[in-house]
């Protein structure tokens, strides 16, 4: 590997184990082997190799929220589907050292982590875009923007809302069960009478 990628994993090591706020330049460069210039030459700043090394974790997390054959077999669009993706992204949640407490940490102190959050917003779309294909089907590169700023969107404020409430209390977060019943109910009061 190059600098370049020694400094992203070591950014994604300091980050699962210090956060945003308690990661230094330092920590980076003796976490990665590197230099404290290679951080500016490559990445711009701290913030933004942070930024990227966040975006990298969650980008793998993509795997898990599949769930392998748990998805496989239920109709894409389905609440059937509905609710084994999201039995998969709250398994995430669960799991020790979740990086999802990342995601509270930028919320929380977005107005000290001006370029973090920047870096985030952007990829939020992103996100959503994600999120379509695993969820109805079809592929990411055909999903519209038009679709991404709003069902994409919608699952990511889902989402979002179900980081803080595992972040803040597990034992009373809503499981995927719970989520499927409230969304059936949402499209049994929405169905003309």
């Amino acid at each position: 590997m190059g600098h370049r990628e020694d400094l992203l994993e070591g950014a994604k090591r300091c980050l699962l184990a210090k956060g945003f706020v308690r990661t230094t330049a330092r920590d980076i460069v003796k976490e990665s082997g590197t230099n404290l210039a290679s951080i500016g030459y490559h990445y711009g700043s701290k913030d933004a190799l942070l930024a990227q090394a966040y975006i990298s974790l969650v980008e793998g997390m993509g795997d898990a929220f599949e769930g392998g054959e748990t998805v496989d077999g239920t109709e894409p669009g389905s609440l059937e589907r509905f609710e084994r993706v999201w039995t998969n992204i709250i398994a995430t949640m669960e799991e020790p050292g979740s990086i999802w407490r990342l995601s509270m940490e930028v919320l929380a102190l977005g107005d000290q982590l001006p370029e973090v959050r920047d870096h985030l917003a952007v990829a939020q779309r992103e996100a959503g875009r994600g999120l379509i294909p695993l969820l109805t089907g079809g592929r990411e590169e055909d999903v519209s923007d038009e679709t991404a700023d709003t069902l994409g969107m919608f699952y990511v404020t889902l989402m979002t809302g179900l980081i803080a409430q595992w972040t803040f209390d597990p034992r009373s977060a809503p499981g995927a069960g719970q989520l499927t019943a409230g969304l059936r109910r949402v499209i049994e009061a929405a169905a003309p009478r």
